[in-house]
């Protein structure tokens, strides 16, 4: 049993204070790290939207969904995207453009181009060509003659025109060189109203010095043919 001395009194402690002391003391503790990562999670999903520059036709990449655009950035990619599709329109038609161009001026077979290269073999072949000019390999065949040798290789000289009944007529001129001399070379073509393709008129050589050599002459075919079969006046067939 305790004794209570007058010299000096000594109580314990009660155990039960701490306790008490603790519960009474408002908690200080730092927030708990799932409250903090969700906190700076949300806070990192919604930065990228607050940052998203504006959508404008030069700097729109299409990376944007449309619900997420406003109504100018929507008239942006709208504007944006007409332009580029007339682009594509513009492209298609200046290459059919090209392309028309190329088939009926080389590759078309009723071109200048193809009874250009067709004149130029007639005379290679032709034994009149190959007297007065020489060897038909060594033919050659060039635009306006110039005193500069690299630029014979011009286009050749070519006029289309229609007339009165709507007949087109192709009218082309070159110049021939051979080992023994030069020509200058006529043609005139005519595609009658109606019909695909042209048909001579006329296609000579002129060669200096020596008579015009006829390689197609329509007038001269139709005179012979109309003296051979002669006509009829009063009854009477005279040749």
């Amino acid at each position: 049993m305790n004794r209570v001395t007058v010299a000096g009194l000594r109580l314990r402690p009660s155990s039960t204070a701490l306790p008490l002391q603790l519960a009474r003391c408002p908690s200080s503790s730092p927030p708990s790290r799932s409250r903090r990562y969700a906190t700076q999670h949300q806070q990192s999903s919604t930065a990228p939207e607050s940052r998203r520059r504006a959508v404008t036709p030069f700097n729109d990449d299409g990376n944007v969904p449309w619900t997420d655009l406003s109504a100018g950035e929507k008239t942006a990619r709208a504007a944006q995207q007409t332009f580029n599709f007339g682009m594509v329109v513009v492209g298609l038609v200046l290459t059919g453009g090209v392309g028309y161009v190329l088939y009926s001026e080389v590759f078309s077979p009723d071109s200048k181009t193809t009874h250009f290269n067709r004149a130029v073999d007639r005379i290679r072949t032709d034994p009149r060509c190959q007297e007065l000019l020489g060897e038909g390999k060594k033919i050659t065949a060039f635009g306006e003659e110039t005193h500069n040798k690299w630029r014979r290789a011009r286009p050749i000289a070519s006029t289309i025109s229609k007339d009165a009944q709507g007949n087109e007529h192709m009218m082309i001129q070159f110049n021939v060189q051979g080992p023994k001399g030069t020509g200058r070379v006529g043609m005139h073509l005519v595609k009658r109203a109606g019909q695909a393709e042209h048909e001579y008129k006329y296609f000579f050589v002129d060669i200096r010095g020596h008579q015009r050599i006829y390689l197609e002459n329509a007038d001269a075919s139709r005179a012979k043919e109309g003296e051979s079969k002669g006509f009829r006046m009063f009854g009477v067939k005279w040749s």
